[in-house]
């Protein structure tokens, strides 16, 4: 089967297209033919999940049809850039009818770690304020239809005017264009003074003193990403201690499989019914065929696109 391959050199994440023998299911593993996988920014950045060393199988997240009963299902899943693929039977979720193969493959990683940010660490709660710096992201997009969808108020951060009003359409309902640390004043005029609730962090540490700005009384700050390369950032203990914030961390790689799962079941409570229901349809920026994945990945590297970027297998 023709599958990809990843490897670290000379500072770059480099693809490699091979063939190789199909996957067999071992025990409590699933085996899918791959109808179609999602991009993640940082699957594909060095430093962040790709390390030196050998090539690895490429592609984190997947939908197909599970070999033997043809069931629908996505997932997180190891060598997803692939014809065929292994899922954790755990973590294997039941494709709803309405979703396409493209709209499926850009659901597992995107919004369980938005499940994640808003309902199992962040607490949100109908009617709050949510600030998503780099809204135009794949997981910012994400965190927008979910935080609209479950009656929240959301602003977000874009240095595009035209991704912003992309956005408006998929409940925005206050865009600031700036790429810069200086939307805090903005997101206090908006609340009434009050800051937001909970702020969802993808860019990184040259924002990370303005998240803090912005947040209000026991607001919570969710850390997702990095993609400015800026991995610290100034801390005001002050407003953290005085304000009674929470940070944390949204991360899988330290997880156990047992925890993956159980994120997995929280998932499917929560935001499946959501996605059946029409209530969140993921937005889907381009699609390219596997063969492609090389280009697909120089798109998303571009920042051209407003959600997600999908390989159609």
């Amino acid at each position: 089967m023709k599958a990809f391959f990843i490897q670290a050199v000379d500072g770059k994440a480099v693809l490699e297209k091979r063939d190789i023998p199909e996957p067999k299911a071992g025990p409590g593993q699933v085996l899918i033919k791959v109808k179609a996988a999602g991009l993640n920014r940082g699957e594909l950045i060095v430093g962040g999940l790709i390390k030196a060393g050998a090539p690895k199988p490429a592609g984190q997240e997947a939908a197909g049809e599970v070999v033997g009963s043809g069931e629908r299902v996505m997932g997180r899943c190891p060598g997803a850039f692939a014809e065929y693929a292994l899922i954790d039977a755990r973590e294997a979720i039941p494709v709803p009818p309405n979703l396409s193969w493209e709209e499926a493959a850009s659901v597992p990683l995107t919004f369980m770690v938005v499940h994640d940010m808003l309902v199992e660490q962040g607490n949100l709660k109908k009617g709050e304020w949510v600030l998503v710096t780099g809204i135009s992201s794949g997981v910012g997009v994400a965190a927008l239809q979910a935080a609209h969808a479950l009656d929240a108020r959301v602003i977000g951060t874009s240095g595009s005017s035209k991704k912003l009003e992309v956005l408006k359409k998929h409940g925005l309902d206050v865009a600031i264009e700036t790429r810069k640390p200086d939307f805090s004043k903005t997101v206090l005029e908006k609340t009434e003074g009050k800051g937001a609730n909970l702020c969802v962090n993808t860019v990184g540490g040259s924002v990370f003193a303005e998240c803090v700005k912005s947040l209000g009384y026991e607001g919570r700050l969710a850390i997702v990403g990095y993609v400015d390369k800026v991995l610290k950032g100034e801390f005001d203990l002050e407003a953290v201690h005085s304000k009674r914030l929470r940070i944390f961390g949204v991360s899988n790689k330290l997880r156990t499989p047992e925890q993956r799962a159980g994120t997995v079941a929280g998932f499917r409570q929560d935001f499946l019914p959501l996605f059946a229901s029409g209530r969140i349809k993921p937005l889907v920026d381009k699609v390219f065929p596997l063969g492609e994945l090389e280009a697909a990945k120089a798109y998303m590297e571009s920042d051209r696109q407003t959600g997600k970027i999908v390989v159609k297998v």
